[in-house]
């Protein structure tokens, strides 16, 4: 009688495990927006790389809006998604939120760009690019390129932004090493194209902008846009202005092999397959480091044109 009632309990188990064990993963997804060709990428890996392994992925995108972003998590935490993944607009202001997840218990995991927060306990983990790294490595191409002397036009991301403050900060350290290196001019180009140009044209036309003899640029974007300006000025790009930027897209190292940038620092996007091994392990109650870098790499002109097949965004 024993043994029977064994076997019927295990009959009834075994239905649940098997349900537990194939359903499928939700994640909800804070993306930024579409600024630029990084982030288009950068989405396109994380969509890609959730249909293959048939996760359910609820997509939002935030328009560059912090309120739209805070507003996703919101709806993730009421549709019970099993894992948050946040790329915040800004470092500040989405602890509230974040509480709110962890009284859901739904893990966070922070994409791309951090928040800032008092407790860390607020995320589990971080998957990204080392910004401040990034910076130093622009600011020792440029000192490179320049032989340590320039009058530095910057482009800066968007303010409050991680990549934004990290970048400035890390190719500071560098410049500050260097006195011939300044930066005489610099007001945020929001990480958009048409806002790179737009901001390098008002430079170029101030009493200053003729001393400009680089251009140092957060993102490829605002690169792109402000070669188009200094072109349009009858400045030669990459020559008469020597232009170094961060992230590695595609058309900024056919500008480079064009010999109109000098300089691609890499951020990779493409980080779809190592955000759903950490979704994965989360979901399966692993312990998973607090912080997870992308490789990446730094690109001088003369190696552009054999760099260039190998872009994949």
């Amino acid at each position: 009688m024993i043994r029977n009632l064994l076997a019927l309990a295990a009959v009834a188990i075994l239905p649940t495990i098997s349900m537990a064990a194939d359903k499928k993963i939700t994640v909800g997804f804070a993306q930024v927006g579409a600024e630029s060709a990084w982030r288009t990428a950068n989405t396109k890996s994380i969509k890609e790389e959730a249909e293959k392994r048939g996760i359910d992925l609820k997509f939002s995108d935030a328009q560059q809006k912090q309120e739209n972003q805070i507003k996703a998590v919101r709806n993730f935490i009421a549709q019970k998604v099993d894992v948050i993944v946040l790329a915040p607009v800004v470092e500040a202001g989405f602890e509230p939120v974040l509480k709110e997840a962890k009284r859901a218990h739904i893990p966070v995991i922070l994409s791309d760009r951090r928040a800032k927060v008092s407790d860390d306990s607020l995320y589990v983990t971080f998957i990204g690019a080392d910004f401040i790294e990034e910076g130093r490595r622009a600011g020792e191409a440029l000192v490179k390129i320049t032989d340590g002397k320039a009058s530095i036009a910057e482009l800066d991301g968007t303010p409050g932004s991680a990549p934004a403050n990290d970048r400035k900060k890390g190719f500071d350290e560098v410049i500050a090493k260097h006195p011939d290196m300044t930066v005489i001019m610099e007001q945020t180009g929001e990480f958009t194209r048409a806002k790179g140009k737009e901001v390098m044209e008002a430079f170029l036309k101030s009493p200053e902008g003729k001393n400009i003899t680089a251009l140092y640029a957060h993102n490829d974007d605002m690169a792109l846009g402000a070669i188009q300006a200094i072109e349009a000025a009858g400045i030669k790009p990459g020559v008469d202005i020597k232009i170094v930027s961060i992230d590695g897209v595609k058309s900024a190292f056919e500008a480079m092999a064009d010999g109109k940038t000098n300089c691609v620092v890499e951020c990779n996007p493409l980080i779809g397959p190592q955000l759903f091994d950490l979704v994965a392990d989360v979901v399966a109650g692993k312990t998973v480091a607090k912080r997870t870098d992308v490789k990446e790499g730094v690109f001088m002109q003369e190696q552009a044109k054999d760099e260039l097949p190998n872009r994949k965004y």
